[in-house]
Formats: C-alpha cells, sequence, structure tokens
C-alpha cells in the first residue's frame, strides 16, 4: 500500500490503521453501553460511536499520515515515551470523566 505525507514521502499506514482499528472496537464496544446507562436509545449510543470514530479516523489521519515526518527523520525515545504518557493521562481522565456521574 502506497501511502504518501503531505510532501509526497511515503509513510507506514500502520499506526493509523492499529489506532483507527482500536477506536472502533473500544466505542463501539463501551458506547451504546454508556448510552444506555445515561438514558439514551440504543440508535443515539450507536450514532455517538459512529461520530466518535469518524472524529478519532480524521485526528489519526492527520497526525500519523498527512503530516507525519519522512521515515529518515528520527524522533527521540524520550518524546515517544513523553508522548505516550500523556495519551494514557488524558485516556484515563476520560474513563473517569465519563464513568463518574455513573456511579452518582
Amino acid at each position: 500500500m502506497n501511502v504518501q505525507n503531505r510532501h509526497g514521502d511515503p509513510v507506514d499506514p500502520v499506526p493509523f490503521l492499529v489506532c483507527t482499528m482500536t477506536a472502533v472496537m473500544l466505542l463501539f464496544s463501551v458506547g451504546p453501553l454508556y448510552g444506555l446507562a445515561y438514558g439514551l436509545p440504543v440508535w443515539a449510543g450507536l450514532t455517538v460511536a459512529t461520530a466518535g470514530t469518524v472524529a478519532v479516523a480524521a485526528v489519526a489521519y492527520h497526525r500519523l499520515v498527512w503530516t507525519a515526518p519522512p521515515p529518515s527523520v528520527q524522533i527521540a525515545p524520550e518524546l515517544r515515551f513523553q508522548r505516550l504518557i500523556y495519551i494514557g493521562i488524558g485516556f484515563a481522565v476520560l474513563l473517569v470523566g465519563v464513568s463518574a456521574p455513573l456511579a452518582l
């Protein structure tokens, strides 16, 4: 598969695909259940999960394909680890924020 960034350099599409498929898995497995817990009908939960999936796919495409550096550019491991920690903290805050109203 020949995927190119905005400068025409080849880019590995696997991180984009993994990110998007993980979002599909999480949003469609948890989204409708949270919707039911909040009193939404199933179709509304599926609509929200679909909108979330489209949003995640658009952001992932922009970050991992469109503005991705070419393979010759190396990003420092410390910076990659720091980004991973920030994403993990953000994901944890998101889960607590969505789950906290259900506990009250």
